[in-house]
């Protein structure tokens, strides 16, 4: 059994930053992987005709794909900077999208413990993953906040149970060792190029004068099975069998298997660029999680996706859509919006 941190002293380690060891060279298959994965079928995702139609160099990234980058790189903070936690349980996720990530595209992962907040007693841990391309530029930024769950919350018998199922190469017992032997290393100094692409090219979407404020999305409704979610995590890299095994979950104190909170969001992005007509036009992605989406082993499993237009710039052409998330009638999104440029 692990013991959190102090406070103070995980609050002392924001700002810990480090660059992933390797590079990560986005290709054709791991697109196609993870666009099945999280069942976006827009056509710049699958064909090199549709893509270049829209402007792009080659097969267009699903605007989640960075959860696949980030996945890796943050085990080391994860396993030597935030100790001390049974689980994490994700609650809000950002999304900034300075240019789409084509295939060609070759990404260094920064990794960067942003921000940590006590609320009610819970510890508020945000981990920021800057992307940066081939040419030094920053074409995505991810922030990610979870709650890191201790062993109160849980039975104790999950680490034992945890340790019988996961991957041979995920070693429990390095973690709290790795922490012992902890240093700070910051992020040197020095301005960040962020790319400007995605703000400036002329998107493939919807026509701005055709829209209104208020106007609603189409609903859509995507099943999920149990299949499925073993097929994200192993094209996204997430080992948590809380995803997979219900034994697992239960001990963490859910009532079933659940999904991968980065799932459901890559749901939600697909849902709304089918509606735009182009993934690239998203410049920003937000989402508070309120409750995780269940899929039951009887295949029953429902994300009921819904969205309407909040507000439109016509100095920029751009709005902001807000989308709706619900199963089993409990709302998966507490509060989504996505900033989208329009043509």
């Amino acid at each position: 059994m692990t013991t959190a941190p102090e406070p103070h002293a995980l609050m002392e380690r924001v700002g810990h930053y480090y660059k992933a060891d390797h590079l990560y060279s986005v290709d054709r298959t791991k697109v196609l992987e993870y666009a099945r994965a999280v069942q976006d079928y827009h056509p710049a995702h699958w064909d090199d005709d549709a893509a270049a139609a829209l402007g792009y160099s080659g097969l267009v990234a699903p605007l989640t794909f960075t959860a696949i980058p980030a996945m890796a790189a943050n085990r080391k903070l994860l396993e030597g900077v935030v100790v001390g936690y049974e689980t994490y349980v994700q609650t809000e996720e950002v999304f900034e999208q300075h240019r789409p990530i084509v295939v060609g595209d070759i990404l260094q992962t920064d990794v960067e413990l942003s921000a940590v907040r006590r609320v009610a007693g819970r510890d508020m841990i945000t981990i920021t993953n800057t992307f940066v391309d081939q040419h030094g530029e920053n074409v995505h930024t991810m922030h990610t906040t979870v709650v890191g769950v201790t062993a109160e919350d849980v039975d104790p018998g999950i680490n034992d149970a945890v340790k019988k199922v996961m991957m041979h190469d995920v070693d429990f017992d390095s973690f709290e060792a790795a922490s012992a032997d902890y240093v700070k290393t910051v992020r040197p100094d020095g301005p960040q190029r962020i790319a400007t692409a995605g703000a400036t090219r002329v998107p493939g979407s919807l026509s701005f004068d055709e829209l209104a404020v208020g106007d609603q999305l189409p609903v859509h409704h995507t099943g999920l099975t149990r299949g499925d979610l073993v097929n994200y995590a192993g094209v996204a890299g997430d080992v948590n069998p809380i995803h997979w095994d219900e034994s697992i979950a239960k001990l963490a104190g859910l009532p079933d298997v659940i999904a991968h909170g980065m799932l459901t969001l890559g749901l939600g992005a697909g849902y709304v660029s089918s509606w735009t007509g182009d993934p690239g036009a998203v410049t920003k992605y937000t989402v508070r999680l309120s409750a995780p989406a269940i899929v039951p082993a009887d295949g029953r499993g429902d994300i009921e996706y819904t969205g309407r237009i909040k507000s439109l710039d016509p100095d920029t052409r751009s709005g902001v859509v807000i989308i709706g998330a619900k199963s089993v009638d409990k709302k998966i999104f507490g509060m989504a919006t996505m900033n989208v440029r329009f043509s």
